[in-house]
């Protein structure tokens, strides 16, 4: 198991600045933001790919996955990230999140990421059933399995509170529809918690669909809201021993995008924790 940090918690910095905190914090590897201000696709020149791979060498960090899932530079006043979604009623908005998708698809496999991962569908608009947004949401996805088989890059699904996917049962009954061996999961271990997914139980059961782990903390009102572990009410010990005890080698990603102020302080709280977490015994 390794740990890696999520670079949506240094917004405020350039990525060289960011590549160079989070060695000095201690992680192995970094989650790279597909998004303003490090690497958005859409306008991302080969000077600045070689600069990302320039600035990853230097400071001795891999890649653990590519976050496809926001989107700040669209600017939809809405909501920060769930915007424009796959299940958009208006297609053109459709049509950006699809574009987004493929683009950071080549940008994996450009710089050597194994997977990006991406929201699960999006928010019901009024009026819309389930089985609409989920058939909305195939039809959008389905040109991107076809670039991730292309690329050989993991397209991972993550299920989020107050989207179309929220559970890992919801995902399951969407996956039914796709037979690709590169989409999966990306398992989220706060959002399964937020929507009462135990993942000590569902860790086992959807081993042969999780290629990454995001893990953050939430406050015992299971509220949506990404805390240091530690600060919450996650028992993280059982947790991660069922991660280690599915086989699971691969990265876990701290992801405290809401702690833009002072980054550095809670990464390095979060991995002091999470290492003294898989210290403790049964």
């Amino acid at each position: 198991m390794k740990f890696a940090y999520s670079t949506n918690a240094y917004r405020q910095f350039s990525i060289s600045e960011t590549c160079r905190r989070i060695a000095e914090i201690g992680f192995q590897g970094l989650e790279l933001l597909a998004d303003v201000p490090h690497a958005w696709p859409v306008s991302l020149l080969p000077e600045q790919k070689a600069h990302i791979q320039g600035s990853l060498q230097k400071n001795g960090l891999a890649i653990s996955n590519v976050n496809a899932f926001m989107m700040n530079a669209v600017a939809d006043t809405r909501q920060a990230f769930w915007y424009p979604s796959w299940i958009e009623s208006y297609a053109p908005y459709r049509a950006l999140r699809r574009e987004h998708t493929l683009r950071c698809l080549d940008l994996a496999a450009e710089l050597g990421a194994k997977n990006i991962q991406t929201e699960p569908g999006g928010p019901l608009e009024d009026g819309m059933s389930w089985k609409e947004g989920a058939a909305l949401f195939y039809e959008e996805f389905m040109p991107c399995v076809e670039r991730a088989e292309k690329n050989g890059v993991g397209l991972l699904i993550e299920p989020e509170p107050m989207l179309l996917i929220e559970t890992f049962e919801q995902y399951l009954e969407f996956m039914q529809r796709i037979d690709s061996p590169f989409v999966g999961l990306n398992f989220d271990i706060g959002h399964a918690f937020c929507v009462g997914d135990d993942p000590v139980k569902w860790i086992p059961q959807l081993a042969d669909h999780t290629r990454h782990y995001h893990i953050e903390d939430i406050s015992a009102e299971r509220v949506h809201h990404h805390l240091v572990p530690g600060d919450g009410a996650i028992d993280f010990a059982p947790i991660l021993r069922a991660i280690q005890d599915t086989g699971y080698d691969g990265w876990v990603t701290v992801e405290l995008y809401p702690y833009l102020d002072d980054p550095d302080a809670a990464g390095a709280r979060a991995l002091a924790f999470l290492k003294e977490a898989l210290t403790q015994e049964n």
